[in-house]
């Protein structure tokens, strides 16, 4: 088959799957869609897609499905819909954050015939909406490599599940990053340092990636997503300090829906 002509399943339009679908069905694939929440598909309904009312119904004719679901118990919750749907030959193509625990679970629930491929993304929703993610591959992606060209740039990372665990390494290390940043802020100011200068020359040195983030404006990546991230990592290795980062950023309730950088401001 052209891979051009390949008919897509997209399930999971949050803040992150609606851009990407978006560029699967503007550039001319045949898309179908689902969302727990309905209404987060009717813009890509008005503009041709179809919506799906069940996993199962979103996947039956596809040749590639992909997921962008929160984590990894909605995952595997939408696995039990999808998986029974799922025909021989068909690409499912995970882009969530959900762990190598979680995917080698989903792997080995595949039907004969049915391929898995870990493809986490790195990037904010802008760059989801141009194309140009990071997508972190286990697996071969071959098969897909049209479909995953109008997302971003691949990086092969391995075999199965090898996507997912790099995915773990550089998100924590982002936020791990961000934590620091608060933490420098608050001894500069325990030091009577303005706050401008703290973070002008800490954004002159090596630390110029995590004064970014800390500070960058119309980015969305919610504390309780980050959380969860830095869960997924504390339970896979002995890491005190970001189990230190996890309690400071499950400390307040009212932050789990703000972005990241709030935990610093």
């Amino acid at each position: 088959m052209d891979n051009t002509t390949q008919k897509i399943a997209f399930l999971g339009l949050g803040s992150m799957g609606r851009p990407m679908a978006r560029r699967l069905l503007d550039a001319g694939h045949p898309l179908t869609v689902w969302n727990r929440t309905a209404a987060k598909a009717d813009a890509l309904v008005a503009d041709g897609a179809v919506r799906a009312a069940t996993p199962a119904e979103a996947v039956r004719d596809a040749d590639v499905v992909l997921t962008m679901l929160a984590d990894p118990a909605a995952a595997l919750a939408v696995a039990d819909e999808l998986i029974p749907a799922l025909r021989p030959g068909t690409h499912w193509i995970d882009t969530s954050t959900v762990g190598p625990d979680t995917v080698r679970e989903l792997a080995a629930r595949l039907p004969e015939g049915v391929t898995l491929i870990d493809a986490p993304v790195m990037g904010s929703v802008d760059r989801a909406a141009t194309g140009e993610l990071t997508i972190l591959a286990g697996g071969d992606t071959a098969p897909v490599a049209a479909v995953l060209d109008l997302l971003g740039a691949t990086t092969p990372c391995g075999g199965p599940g090898t996507g997912a665990a790099l995915k773990l390494v550089l998100i924590n290390a982002a936020i791990g990053g961000v934590a620091l940043i608060g933490e420098a802020l608050a001894l500069a100011g325990s030091l009577g340092l303005p706050r401008e200068l703290a973070l002008r020359t800490l954004a002159a040195g090596p630390l110029a990636g995590a004064v970014g983030r800390a500070t960058a404006t119309g980015v969305h990546f919610p504390v309780a997503l980050a959380a969860k991230d830095v869960a997924l990592a504390t339970a896979t290795a002995k890491l005190p300090v970001l189990e230190a980062v996890h309690t400071a950023l499950t400390a307040d309730p009212d932050l789990r829906d703000r972005d990241l950088a709030a935990v610093i401001r």
